[in-house]
């Protein structure tokens, strides 16, 4: 019959688990003295390694290479939705809460823009949404309307 499984009796499984290497110990455990690092030089030293970039020395890739163009901080970048993808939109009234809740955006606040793939199946009224030209055109078409 087998113990049963506590927390007080808990063990790895048998050649899964190390005892970590505890170097520095003196010149029997062979990792005594210089502890594996060798003589001086950078690496030997706390906190010693290069940085990501670092190539020897060399001038790297990332200074090499010229700067160009600007990032703009302040981009406000609109949740795409596709007229296709209204079909899981069981409501006519499309406002960014009933597109947050079927799951076609997912960052509450940030603009929305619906854009005119695919056609609308049914007549959607639209509140609060940003849109296309040819959204705007199929959902008229199809007897919808937008509203501002």
């Amino acid at each position: 019959m087998t113990e049963k499984l506590t927390l007080s009796n808990l063990k790895p499984a048998p050649g899964s688990h190390r005892s970590r290497k505890r170097v520095g110990r003196g010149p029997g455990s062979g990792l005594g003295k210089t502890s594996g690092k060798g003589h001086k030089g950078h690496k030997a030293r706390t906190g010693g390694g290069t940085n990501p970039g670092f190539e020897g020395g060399q001038m790297p890739m990332f200074r090499r290479l010229p700067k160009r163009g600007f990032t703009n901080p302040f981009k406000v970048t609109a949740q795409a939705v596709n007229l296709r993808d209204l079909v899981k939109v069981g409501v006519t009234e499309l406002t960014p809460e009933t597109l947050l809740a079927a799951g076609l955006v997912s960052r509450r606040g940030a603009p929305i823009k619906l854009l005119g793939t695919g056609e609308a199946d049914r007549a959607y009224t639209v509140r609060g949404i940003a849109m296309s030209a040819a959204a705007k055109a199929k959902i008229e078409a199809a007897g919808g309307k937008v509203e501002a």
